[in-house]
């Protein structure tokens, strides 16, 4: 950088900091104001301080687990001394990063590496400013179809992003034959071989993709693990890659074990979270994490600690009793949430939706989800959000007692009512959308 471009840039990074520090006084949130006034001030921003990465610079992105999955290998690199930044609040458009870069980043000192979640759909802008060494790519799924369309569409965008990097490492989930296009010579890929569902309903409804081969026939199938995540095969000869990281599993409700074989060597780690979609997360960052060198005892140090980010199977306790707070955002992702806690009928139960942009304005998706999956549920079911009228209607036609159904639109309101008609020990589970998660994190601990 010239003189000119480091004014610039040292403006734009403190300014970021100041702003981060001022909403933290106001008790708001700093996402990605922050970050927005930086890219104003120097539009180079991203691309001059992701040079304060001294070793790798690893992006993780595909429509379910970014979060989880990038904490996870956050936690594991920490694990193993390395001081890491990471978009841990889950802001994954370019101001978000580019906040949570300013307020990890030190200005005198580098950091060995950063963990940055991305957004599908501005990968490739994100990809102009900062050159990644490693992408995680979990899977693709139909997900807000006014933002991303068709699948076909969001892996193209991402081919894209990889393509404007020759050198870029791709780490690829195995058993989703959505990702077939990233293929590239420098893939690394991990995948189940078996998985054995303990003490969770082992029948999935999640809604599954027509999925075609290259030459234009539909997939068959030798193992489904859920939706279209499996073992594939077509009768022209296509079928899935053993994996380089190949694992099995034993997913009970709130944990799981797995046996990991990499480079000729088996590990076994235990997993302190729970669903099958978090099993697959954890075996993402384990990959990412052994490509790295990393130790398993630091990968299972790390694992043994990591705490869910807010929302994504996280537990906290409100007014003196547990919550299991969950994101929903589109079938797939709920139908396998539904599918953790359908046997619980000894629990409270609130459906928090709404339609904003970072929502989807389209949630048609409910449609598609599996909640008769909870048609035996008998406790009142809450029902919250601008779109509460369209999750009540759903309900309804899932099968439930419409008595059993109360609408509250005010989240807040809800969530205090469903607190305090929730019988002694039993757990509020509670599925919101992102912006109504949101909305939660500000009052939740206030209560």
């Amino acid at each position: 950088m010239n003189i000119f471009e480091k004014i610039k840039f040292y403006t734009a990074f403190i300014s970021a900091k100041f702003i981060e520090k001022a909403l933290q006084i106001c008790k708001k949130q700093a996402t990605s104001l922050p970050g927005m006034v930086a890219t104003k001030i120097d539009n180079s921003f991203l691309h001059n301080i992701s040079g304060y990465s001294k070793k790798e610079i690893i992006t993780v992105t595909g429509t379910n687990g970014k979060t989880t999955t990038s904490g996870i290998l956050a936690a594991i690199l920490k694990s193993s001394g390395a001081s890491v930044v990471h978009n841990q609040k889950g802001a994954n458009m370019p101001q978000g990063i580019a906040s949570a870069l300013a307020s990890g980043v030190s200005l005198f000192k580098k950091s060995d590496y950063f963990v940055l979640e991305n957004d599908e759909a501005y990968l490739s802008k994100i990809y102009d400013d900062i050159k990644a060494d490693y992408l995680v790519v979990t899977n693709l799924f139909r997900d807000q179809l006014d933002r991303y369309g068709e699948l076909e569409t969001t892996a193209r965008k991402i081919r894209t992003a990889i393509d404007k990097n020759p050198n870029l490492k791709v780490v690829l989930n195995a058993d989703d034959p959505m990702l077939h296009s990233l293929y590239t010579k420098n893939t690394l890929t991990y995948g189940f071989e078996d998985i054995n569902m303990v003490d969770i309903n082992p029948e999935t409804h999640s809604a599954k993709e027509n999925v075609y081969c290259q030459c234009s026939l539909p997939l068959n199938y030798t193992k489904s693990f859920y939706a279209h995540i499996g073992h594939y095969y077509c009768s022209c000869g296509y079928s899935r890659k053993v994996p380089d990281v190949a694992a099995s599993a034993k997913v009970y409700k709130d944990k799981a074990e797995l046996t990991v074989k990499y480079d000729g060597k088996s590990y076994t780690f235990i997993v302190n979270i729970p669903g099958l979609y978090n099993v697959y997360n954890a075996l993402a960052a384990i990959a990412m994490g052994l490509l790295l060198k990393i130790s398993p005892d630091k990968i299972q140090n790390a694992l043994d600690r990591f705490q869910s980010v807010f929302g994504r199977a996280e537990r906290i306790e409100v007014k003196g009793k547990p919550v299991f707070i969950q994101l929903i955002k589109n079938p797939v992702g709920a139908s396998e949430v539904i599918r953790t806690i359908s046997n619980n009928n000894k629990s409270g139960l609130l459906i928090a939706i709404n339609d904003e942009y970072a929502d989807g304005r389209d949630v048609s998706w409910l449609w598609d989800t599996d909640f008769e999956a909870l048609a035996s549920y008998e406790n009142t079911i809450y029902v919250s959000g601008k779109r509460a009228y369209d999750m009540a209607l759903r309900l309804k036609y899932a099968g439930f007692n419409e008595n059993n159904i109360k609408v509250i639109q005010d989240v807040k309101a809800a969530v205090i009512g469903a607190l305090e008609s929730l019988p002694e020990n039993q757990t509020l589970n509670i599925l919101p959308t992102y912006t109504a998660l949101l909305y939660m994190q500000e009052f939740l601990k206030k209560l």
